[in-house]
């Protein structure tokens, strides 16, 4: 089962800030892709299993940005 959910994420305004949200996230068991939109903050993640708001939260600040919501 495959599940798609999109975050809200301030503070991103390159590809190298989107780069490093990637990042972060696609650290996080399960991940199995991600999509930044910088001009929006959208984030899409789509993983193996359900990611709790909290993981998705500490990956966001590990990249420096913040998670709205």
């Amino acid at each position: 089962m495959s599940v798609t959910t999109t975050y809200t994420v301030n503070g991103m305004t390159c590809g190298h800030c989107a780069a490093s949200v990637t990042e972060e996230l696609t650290g996080v068991e399960g991940v199995t892709a991600v999509d930044v939109k910088v001009d929006t903050g959208a984030v899409t993640v789509t993983s193996e299993r359900e990611l709790s708001r909290d993981e998705v939260h500490a990956a966001v600040t590990e990249a420096g940005y913040e998670l709205v919501g």
